[in-house]
Formats: C-alpha cells, structure tokens, sequence
C-alpha cells in the first residue's frame, strides 16, 4: 500500500496537548549550553523548529551529578530556568509545543565535566567501557562510578521531581524521561550496569523499580499528562547488553506499569526493536507510542497508517532542515547535516541551515 503522507499532517492530541501535526523533533545532544545554562543561540534553534507538532530538547539534567557531557545543558538552578524560559517563550511565540527531556548521565560521564562538588553515581561501581570528551584535556576514559545506596534512591527521584517543577516554571509543555542508550534510568534497568542486591536489583522486576518509582513520583508532582519516557529495549548503546532471555519480558511489565501510572507517552528507539515486543508493549500501554529511527516521511506515514505508533520523531534530519514538517509536505529534497559540528560551541552547523 502506497503511504498518505498527509497522515503525519493533521493535529495529533497529545495528553493535555493539541499538536498540529504528527512530526516530533527527537532529542538530540547539541553541546551548545556554555556553563552547562541555555543561551540565545538554543533559544533560536528550537524557535526556527517550531513546525514540528512537537520539539523534545536534547537532554537536560535534572542534577550538577547528570552533566556528564561537556556543555549539556541542566534545570536545576534558577539561571538555567530563566534560560529555558527565554526557549519556551521562542518557540511559543511561533506557535509550537516543546518538552523538555530529562537526561541523567549516570556513569556515562567524566569528572572534568561536572561542576565542583558533583559526583558520578551509578547503580553498581561498574564503569562504562570507552572515552568520553573533555574541554580541558579532550578524550579520557570513563572512571567507575560511587554506587548509589539505598537509602539515596529517594534523593535522586526527588532531583528529577524538582526538575519536572522547574520545567513547568520554565514554561515546558511537559518533560520526557530519557530511560535509553545507556543513560541512570536505563542503567537500573540493565544487567551490564546493574549488579544491585538491594530490591533495586536482581530480578527484572527489581530492576523496573527506579524507573516506575520516577514515573510515579513526576507524575504526581506534575501531572501525567505532562510526562512522557523514552526507552530502548535491545540497544548496545553506552556499554548496555541486551537480557536475551529477559528482555521483551522486562519491558512488557515496564509498559504495562507505565500504563497503570498513567504517563502521556512511550518513545521508543525503532533500530534496534522487534516487532513482537512492539505488539507486546502496545497490548499492555494504552497511551501515545512515539517511535525514532532513522525514519523518512514515506516510512513515518506507512507505520502511522499501520498503527505501530501514532507520532513519529525525527533526529538528524531536523538539525540541517528547520523547516522540516514544510520540505515533507512538499517533497522537497533534505539538506544534509554535517556531522563535524554536532558537538562543537558556536552557531556554526547549529543556526545557519537555510530553509527553503
């Protein structure tokens, strides 16, 4: 069957949100909050996207402990609320929508990229395998993490939960928790970093615990129409391995526990995605499926029609073409983004893609 594109066109309602097409900018790290605060460059990059029915912003942390990356982005002063406040108000003034996504580095992360008195925590004193970047002495490896106690599980959740406050100040349209490619939450989720014998490990069920105890606890501070989570079952990413025996069992129950607290929408990466495990988590989680990965329109409008989600988010593509959802529209060709300004300071491969 030959897709309709004009699927992805029509107003999509999402929780207590009314989106204007079906076409979500995905979360992508971007490297351009100067002192980890957002500036008036992200202010005009998330304005010049606001066609889509939808922006996610690259991850923020909840936490000084979440800014594993050099120059990402966090929520958690007031100078970066107030920063957030001037993008919100950008791209409302353009008429779109835009929620912020919450992206705890856990051990992914580098000592020189955290603020003083920061720390790396993780669920267990494994170290990711690989380098990560530093402005002050470029590529080093991962150290091993401080195992989070027990009695510090409560602290962490109460960070994200004043995050998600802090958004709503910030004039978010909501906050979508980044439980994927190797971040805290996914980390409590998987084998490979999660050796806990506390009731936070061993089981799967156990290590589903963090992440249904957040959902639980944003959904109550904010409202569960408001909150979204992004997974990704199956995906190596940031030294994650797969639970072969486990895994669709794992994040059927996930689901099915999202669905009981209620959360507005499940994103879930597509690459790496059976479809079985797609049909287990839709008979047990009622709500939006959002799905990533490397999707053109054709292919967005056949899955939609197809009912294996009902929105679909776009990443790099959105980065070299700001008026994305218009050159769809139209079938025009794609600028091609340049992967060598991804990660680097400054407006170039940022803010200076043309439209049509």
């Amino acid at each position: 069957m030959q897709p309709n594109n004009e699927v992805l066109f029509g107003e999509y309602k999402l929780g207590a949100l009314t989106l204007k097409n079906r076409v979500v900018m995905a979360p992508m790290t971007r490297c351009r909050a100067i002192g980890n605060v957002p500036n008036e460059l992200m202010a005009k990059y998330y304005a010049d996207r606001a066609n889509a029915g939808l922006i996610i912003t690259e991850g923020v942390s909840p936490s000084p402990n979440g800014l594993g990356y050099a120059r990402i982005p966090g929520i958690f002063s007031e100078a970066q609320v107030d920063g957030w406040k001037a993008v919100t108000d950008a791209v409302h003034a353009n008429n779109g929508k835009i929620v912020v996504q919450l992206m705890h580095t856990g051990r992914v992360s580098h000592q020189m990229n955290l603020p003083e008195g920061a720390a790396i925590v993780a669920p267990s004193a494994i170290a990711a395998t690989g380098d990560m970047w530093t402005d002050a002495q470029g590529m080093q490896p991962m150290p091993t993490p401080t195992e989070i106690p027990t009695e510090g599980i409560a602290a962490v959740i109460e960070e994200y939960v004043q995050a998600a406050k802090n958004a709503v100040a910030a004039g978010f349209d909501g906050v979508e928790i980044h439980s994927a490619n190797g971040y805290l939450p996914m980390q409590f989720l998987n084998v490979a970093s999660n050796k806990r014998t506390d009731g936070y490990g061993g089981s799967f069920e156990n290590r589903n615990r963090f992440v249904l105890e957040l959902a639980s606890a944003m959904v109550a501070a904010v409202g569960k129409e408001y909150v979204g989570i992004r997974l990704s079952p199956y995906n190596p990413y940031n030294s994650m391995t797969p639970d072969e025996t486990n895994e669709d069992a794992q994040y059927t129950a996930l689901a099915k526990g999202l669905n009981e607290i209620g959360v507005s929408y499940i994103h879930i990466l597509g690459f790496t995605l059976p479809d079985a495990l797609l049909q287990s988590i839709q008979k047990e989680y009622k709500g939006t499926i959002m799905l990533n990965g490397g999707y053109t329109a054709d292919r967005a409008a056949a899955d939609i029609q197809a009912g294996k989600a009902h929105l679909i988010s776009f990443g790099n593509t959105y980065i070299s073409n700001p008026d994305l959802v218009s050159r769809m529209q139209q079938g025009a060709a794609l600028t091609p983004a340049d992967p060598n300004t991804f990660y680097t300071p400054g407006a170039e491969g940022y803010n200076d893609y043309a439209t049509l």
